[in-house]
């Protein structure tokens, strides 16, 4: 069985993507953030939120790692101008599978 390592979701507001292109299970070139941008959205500023934890016997199932296998959470948030958020996508991610790395200036 072929397990995937990340697990995501996306959470738009209707009030920006209603009846757009953005709503298709294929979104086009681009993805997401690509659509949002032509409704006039384009993100421009992300927030991530980090955990970890062991995976439920579903995530463990879905993600095909075993019950022991820590997996990383990860909530970011997308912010277009003045603020507005535009899009949150929840992702569970194999934690054997991955690095993180962050780069910013202090």
């Amino acid at each position: 069985m072929c397990g995937s390592v990340l697990l995501a979701t996306s959470y738009l507001p209707t009030s920006v993507v209603a009846g757009s292109a953005i709503t298709q299970e294929d979104t086009g070139p681009g993805g997401t953030y690509a659509r949002l941008a032509e409704l006039g959205y384009k993100p421009v500023h992300f927030r991530e939120e980090i955990r970890s934890r062991m995976p439920s016997k579903e995530e463990a199932a879905q993600l095909n790692i075993s019950a022991g296998t820590p997996v990383v959470l990860i909530c970011r948030t997308a912010f277009a101008d003045e603020g507005r958020p535009v899009e949150i996508n929840e992702m569970t991610l194999d934690a054997a599978s991955y690095i993180l790395e962050y780069d910013f200036d202090a």
